[in-house]
């Protein structure tokens, strides 16, 4: 009596879907892998060909879906103010909302991959397709340290803005122009120069003990100054190192 392998009715689909060439490939490899004569080399190799078969073949669907894709993927509206610079922007979950549903109707799918560096935040966008092809996209960040944030808040922060880019970045969506900074200020733009910094920290050594107390617990240290308060500080450091010096 013959046997017959019962598929599920998936995996029959599947396989219908997949080119003349790929069943005929895998119908090959199943008779040898049977046969107690084959060649374990000869069929390591038709195995890696049909591996590479199946990744072209992927690709291909990646690429044609995608293609697609960006016929229904439209600008993201900007709809949240930035409390710092005062303009719009689109926030993450305004590009989720406006994406998810595209991306579902074609086969894709986004993860981030974020590791911590010592020179701030890696964030990488994986956009995956249903047919097994995937692309990725690594963005690196310095820390948005803004006055009065925590280390978390500023990880949270960084985080939360390079997912927003990768993401845009891998689905080539818009928020309106190409010029959208203004969800994230860089640190170098919000904190004073390194010349700053030292300025600064050579009036506090000429302050009194006191002072230097209240300015560690009010700002940490000089390379901590936002630019905005850089003036007014260095005014009031100055007046304490003189008021210092008449002592």
């Amino acid at each position: 009596m013959s046997q017959e392998i019962i598929m599920p009715l998936e995996r029959d689909r599947q396989i219908s879907a997949q080119p003349a060439q790929e069943i005929s490939m895998l119908s090959t490899i199943s008779r040898l892998a049977l046969d107690p004569r084959c060649d374990m080399d000869k069929l390591e190799r038709l195995i890696k060909l049909q591996d590479r078969m199946e990744a072209k073949s992927a690709l291909e669907a990646f690429n044609a879906a995608f293609a697609e894709m960006q016929c229904e993927m439209s600008s993201v509206e900007k709809r949240t103010e930035n409390t710092h610079t005062k303009k719009m922007y689109a926030d993450l979950d305004d590009i989720n909302y406006a994406v998810r549903p595209v991306m579902a109707k074609f086969g894709f799918g986004v993860s981030f991959k974020i590791v911590n560096q010592a020179a701030g935040v890696s964030i990488t966008g994986i956009l995956m397709h249903k047919a097994g092809h995937r692309e990725e996209t690594t963005m690196i960040l310095p820390l948005d340290t803004g006055a009065g944030r925590s280390a978390v808040q500023s990880v949270g922060s960084t985080t939360t803005y390079g997912k927003r880019y990768v993401m845009c970045a891998l689905l080539n969506i818009t928020s309106g122009d190409d010029n959208d900074n203004d969800g994230y200020v860089e640190p170098s733009d919000q904190l004073v120069t390194q010349a700053q910094a030292k300025q600064l920290q050579a009036l506090l050594e000429k302050c009194s003990e006191t002072a230097k107390g209240k300015f560690a617990e009010l700002y940490g240290k000089p390379a901590s100054i936002t630019k905005e308060n850089f003036d007014a500080v260095l005014a009031a450091l100055t007046k304490s190192a003189n008021t210092n010096k008449q002592v």
